[in-house]
């Protein structure tokens, strides 16, 4: 017992020098004193001028689509060209074998020769009872007769050259030349194929694509948004003002001429519930072609714009909140209102901020609404420096 006293009383001075030291911690914050303000990065918000941009689907076709027909019946005697070429406005395209036209051309050249006889006769009868006519020799009624034989035989003269240019042009039919410059399409019959005029299918399809139509559609929302966008009075003073658009293609990268919206159709499908739009680009190299996909993508200028990043804003019941951060270091939980594009990673707020606003630029998972923090203000260059560089 005694052995333990004496053990006692050499471990208390030790005891007691390391209590005095854990006391001395100035680290170590007094029991129930106030917690530590923690840090959070915040940014000032700041009006800048921007361009958002809008994507909308859309299908290709050239200004001119025409389907290549015969209009007589026939065998296809010879194609002259390959599906995909190039061709010229009066070039030869398919022959047609078809006899028939070559015989009403003789037909009716050898008709013309009779008519033409048969008025020769009838006017040497006119030349013969007029002088007999004029001794009284005859009577008049003869020479009435033989001057309305003359107008008769005159009459079918005329019908057989009609009758003519009727058979070379139908024979002329049967060399299929191209309506306009273009680009061959499919060539679905092949040299002997039968064809008709009443035929379902074309011999081809020659696509003018000097120029491409790029055919999208908004619904009514964006319709109107659109046009309350760009000054004007009537739809086309409005078209005029609406800057020129780009087109991405379907491998993502951007086509290199712009493009000009021309048209807006005055009616909404009811089925869709959306308005179909054209816009026109040139096509010098012939890249673009008819069917082809691509998206169509419009810029919206803004002046003033209030931009915060996506990732500052905390998603509640479908709106979007923002911590924004006054003199004092106090937080805010506060309700912004975005329009429905974004540029980039960035929202553009429409209401409930203003510039100079300073907002928490991240890493407010656990901050409560109404805490101090100590705010670590970033320069706007760090945070919308991306936006400088698009």
């Amino acid at each position: 017992m005694k052995t333990n006293i004496q053990s006692l009383y050499l471990l208390l001075p030790v005891l007691l020098m390391i209590s005095a030291c854990g006391n001395n911690d100035p680290k170590k914050a007094p029991a129930g004193g106030p917690a530590q303000v923690q840090a959070y990065p915040v940014v000032a918000v700041i009006a800048q001028s921007t361009s958002l941009e809008t994507d909308y689907p859309a299908t290709l076709e050239g200004i001119q689509n025409v389907d290549i027909r015969p209009k007589v019946d026939g065998f296809i005697e010879k194609i002259y060209v390959d599906e995909g070429a190039t061709v010229k406005k009066g070039q030869l395209l398919f022959t047609i074998n078809a006899p028939q036209y070559e015989q009403l051309v003789r037909t009716a050249s050898a008709a013309i020769s009779s008519a033409e006889a048969n008025v020769n006769a009838a006017q040497l009868q006119v030349n013969k009872t007029k002088p007999l006519v004029d001794k009284d020799i005859i009577s008049k009624y003869d020479l009435d007769a033989a001057q309305l034989t003359l107008q008769s035989r005159q009459a079918a003269l005329a019908q057989a050259k009609a009758e003519l240019v009727n058979a070379r042009v139908n024979l002329g039919y049967t060399k299929i030349t191209s309506p306009v410059d273009g680009v061959i399409g499919s060539i679905p019959f092949k040299t002997g194929s039968l064809v008709s005029g009443s035929s379902a299918q074309p011999l081809t399809t020659v696509s003018n694509i000097s120029k491409i139509y790029a055919y999208f559609s908004m619904n009514e929302k964006q319709l109107l948004d659109f046009s309350r966008n760009y000054k004007g009075n009537t739809l086309s003073a409005k078209m005029k003002n609406i800057p020129a658009v780009s087109l991405v293609l379907s491998d993502g990268t951007a086509y290199a001429e712009n493009g000009k919206i021309e048209s807006i159709n005055g009616l909404i499908n009811t089925n869709t519930g959306s308005a179909s739009l054209r816009a026109t680009f040139s096509n010098p190299l012939m890249l673009l072609r008819s069917g082809a996909s691509a998206s169509v993508r419009i810029p919206q200028h803004l002046d003033n714009a209030l931009l915060i990043p996506q990732k500052s804003t905390i998603d509640l019941q479908g709106k979007k909140f923002v911590y924004v951060v006054d003199n004092k270091g106090m937080v805010k939980n506060t309700e912004v209102e975005i329009m429905e594009l974004t540029k980039g990673n960035f929202y553009v707020v429409t209401k409930g901020l203003k510039a100079g606003d300073k907002i928490v630029l991240e890493g407010f998972q656990s901050l409560k609404d109404g805490a101090e923090i100590k705010p670590e203000e970033k320069s706007a260059d760090s945070v919308y420096g991306e936006l400088q560089s698009k």
